[in-house]
């Protein structure tokens, strides 16, 4: 049996009602149960400003905290104009600071874009993708998790109704569960 690991989700939507939080939630709630989930909220993150690095906000400092404390990190993002929204772009750049400190460094990661379109939020997801490259994150490469009309896949009460994306989200998930069992640090395994 694997052993237990926790997975910071990070939801690049600021929508408290967001379809991208209902598609992590789904993953969490489809993912093998060794993975805990614990989604940190990246809404009342300053914008990052290297100035306050010698004395950082308060939200800076438990930002970095709850991510430092996590094995693996699940990205979910929707695509605003074909790349990340600003709130998920300021918390990879919180994260990623002070310099020689970040806490993304070797962290497994899974990107999952979320769109009410058709092609799934694939500029986002690979725009994403470039940064986390340069943050050093082995990053879950197949399958690509591209959901795409993702309005029509949730009931009125989030629930996800749709059994052929329910089928890919918990092979996905299942994926992200043994690529952490593969690329966590040595320390962690």
């Amino acid at each position: 049996m694997s052993q237990p690991r926790t997975v910071a989700v990070i939801v690049g939507s600021l929508r408290k009602d967001s379809v991208t939080r209902k598609v992590a939630r789904a993953i969490e709630a489809l993912a093998p149960p060794h993975l805990k989930f614990d989604e940190i909220p990246i809404g009342d993150l300053p914008l990052y400003n290297q100035d306050s690095e010698s004395d950082p906000p308060p939200a800076d400092v438990a930002f970095r905290d709850r991510v430092r404390a996590a094995d693996a990190v699940l990205f979910a993002t929707p695509e605003y104009n074909r790349s990340v929204p600003g709130g998920l772009k300021n918390a990879l750049d919180v994260g990623s600071r002070p310099y020689g400190h970040s806490v993304w460094n070797g962290k497994p990661a899974a990107v999952v874009s979320v769109s009410p379109g058709a092609i799934g939020g694939f500029g986002a997801n690979h725009h994403l993708r470039q940064s986390l490259v340069f943050l050093n994150m082995p990053v879950l490469q197949q399958p690509e998790a591209y959901v795409g009309n993702a309005f029509s896949l949730f009931d009125e009460n989030g629930e996800l109704v749709n059994e052929a994306t329910a089928e890919f989200l918990r092979a996905f998930a299942q994926t992200f569960a043994d690529w952490i069992e593969q690329t966590a640090p040595a320390a962690a395994r």
